[in-house]
């Protein structure tokens, strides 16, 4: 699936011409921690406008430089909750980390973990973006985070360091219709509507299971008896009768 990522960068948007431009989903910026604690001023512009398109849609927090223990990740969490609750988005949510310093790795690894459980706890399927080899490699220890879905940004080839991931981000300088600065463009490599919608996440009911009847017992219904040297076998109305003979 061929995607964007977009923020206030990318001003302002036509959602439609996005759409018919050949785009199938968007990331947007919700807000983040790296120049104070702020939402995005065009996310609720993006949501609205993309969501009005039939554009399936994520998104992303950034965290800052000083997002480096567990409790960081869990106050930054709740930030990114309160932005998005109400609201419903068919790809991942995701933390998006790359302003830590690499000396912080551990820090900034617990960071991710407190971060990504809170938001599955709260009932969110949550991934981790990061570059491949400065993000993932030199700030996060990518041993600890098996469980976790990624988001890899690689320019001019596939990740090489990140070996698993669901998506991956490999162009900043993008030309989309509808846009008029440069895009950040995406692939995405997984059903991700159909895994959130069919386990209630992202703000989605879970679907009711259907009524299944049970089958039908087709088994038959059988009777046998023997008296005085004969046998009689019935199966549901048809009986069979003989004598019984010594072999």
């Amino acid at each position: 699936m061929k995607g964007i990522d977009v923020s206030r960068y990318q001003e302002k948007i036509n959602w439609e011409q996005v759409k018919t431009g050949g785009i199938e989903f968007a990331i947007i910026k919700a807000g983040g921690s790296d120049d104070g604690f702020y939402t995005d001023h065009t996310f609720e512009t993006n949501y609205t406008g993309a969501k009005a398109a039939g554009i399936p849609i994520g998104a992303y927090y950034i965290v800052g430089p000083l997002c480096i223990s567990r409790e960081d990740g869990i106050a930054d969490a709740k930030r990114f909750i309160e932005i998005i609750k109400g609201k419903t988005f068919e790809y991942p949510v995701y933390i998006d980390l790359e302003v830590t310093s690499p000396k912080d790795k551990t820090g900034a690894t617990d960071a991710c973990i407190g971060f990504c459980e809170t938001m599955e706890q709260a009932g969110y399927y949550c991934g981790i973006y990061a570059s491949d080899v400065s993000g993932f490699a030199d700030r996060l220890d990518l041993s600890r985070l098996t469980a976790y879905d990624k988001w890899v940004a690689r320019y001019g080839s596939k990740p090489q360091y990140v070996k698993s991931y669901g998506m991956w981000q490999y162009s900043s300088t993008g030309k989309v219709s509808g846009i008029a600065p440069d895009v950040d463009l995406d692939e995405s490599f997984m059903d991700y509507p159909q895994i959130i919608k069919s386990n209630g996440l992202n703000g989605f009911s879970k679907p009711e299971p259907e009524n299944v009847s049970e089958p039908e017992n087709k088994c038959p219904k059988v009777d046998i008896s023997i008296y005085d040297g004969r046998f009689s076998i019935l199966i549901d109305d048809h009986q069979y009768s003989g004598l019984l003979e010594e072999q």
